[in-house]
């Protein structure tokens, strides 16, 4: 085809979540309900662990973070999602549709990333108490999170290049409520079967991996307890239990999504919405506000006082970065 006759696309069409007007304002106030939550909850997450010094710790500094993720995860596709609720036409211009995916992939792989972090955090609390100071140090820390920004971006980076080299010249209806990379290149006007290929393989070999080494990470923990006394397993059991909660909403629609060809299944959409905006919603409520320590925090905060540290609670806090579950671990083992 002579290329001065193709017109490339300058816009999608997302078909959305619904085509019933009912329907479409009922999602729309429980969209805004949700991601009203999702600001909230976070944002209360986030402040409390930055002004509360009996939280600065790993555990709670990546809490923070993946808080932080959350929002930017949920604010990638919520707001535009929200707005075509309530709009005749869906449209999404070329580059913006580009730089959604690009930042939906961003925060995606930076929270796999950072699940992946914190399974490594609670192996080194629970299986090497006393190596967890130096390991897990406030310069590590920091570096571990830049680390996992930065390969994020690279993999976003890859993920963008791939789906943009592709000519856009016929069809531009986009069968969900965001871009995203499987339905985008279904719509290019070339052969996309290479191209697909890698992308799965980008998006897959991140997911399992991580996946496969987080699953290695809490079979360790879980021979490991079997020496602990009962209310030691039971505290470990619990903190790992709630981000092996976390870990499979997240996990099991990415897997679901970007570990199979570029094609289309009825449950897309549902699973889509769930990762993007139930699991950020979800995740506070899950991972730490049913933490006794975050929970009391917060309530301070919000009444505007703070309860002043014991002098034992001091001690602990000067051995930062100990976490909870390791210094519990120490205590039963006698050094506190």
């Amino acid at each position: 085809m002579d290329e001065e006759n193709v017109t490339m696309v300058t816009h999608f069409v997302l078909l959305g979540l619904t085509e019933t007007r009912e329907l479409q304002l009922a999602l729309f106030a429980l969209f805004s309900i949700i991601y009203l939550l999702i600001l909230v909850g976070n944002v209360l997450i986030m402040v409390t662990v930055i002004n509360n010094r009996h939280l600065h710790t790993p555990m709670y500094f990546f809490l923070g973070n993946l808080s932080f993720i959350d929002i930017c995860h949920a604010s990638v596709t919520a707001p535009k999602m929200l707005a075509d609720l309530l709009s005749a036409e869906k449209t999404i211009s070329f580059g913006g549709c580009v730089a959604q995916l690009f930042f939906l992939h961003l925060c995606a792989c930076a929270e796999i990333f950072l699940l992946t972090i914190m399974a490594y955090d609670r192996y080194v609390a629970i299986c090497h108490p006393l190596q967890y100071p130096m390991l897990m140090s406030l310069q590590a820390c920091t570096w571990l999170v830049g680390a996992l920004w930065s390969g994020a971006t690279v993999h976003s980076l890859v993920q963008t290049v791939l789906t943009i080299r592709l000519p856009y010249c016929g069809p531009n209806i986009i069968d969900s409520f965001f871009c995203d990379v499987p339905p985008v290149i279904k719509l290019a006007c070339t052969d996309t079967y290479l191209t697909g290929v890698l992308i799965v393989s980008n998006s897959g070999m991140i997911s399992l991996t991580c996946f496969l080494a987080l699953l290695a990470s809490y079979l360790v923990i879980l021979v490991s307890l079997r020496s602990r006394s009962v209310e030691g397993r039971r505290k470990a059991l619990s903190t790992c239990g709630s981000h092996l909660a976390v870990v499979a909403l997240f996990f099991g629609p990415c897997i679901f999504i970007y570990t199979r060809p570029a094609i289309s299944f009825s449950l897309d959409k549902v699973v889509s919405v769930f990762y993007t905006m139930v699991t950020p919603v979800l995740n506070p409520v899950i991972y730490t506000l049913r933490n006794q320590e975050v929970k009391g925090a917060a309530f301070r905060k919000t009444k505007g006082g703070q309860r002043q540290p014991s002098k034992n609670r001091r001690l602990k806090c000067n051995v930062f970065p100990l976490n909870l579950v390791g210094m519990k671990l120490l205590e039963e083992m006698g050094i506190f």
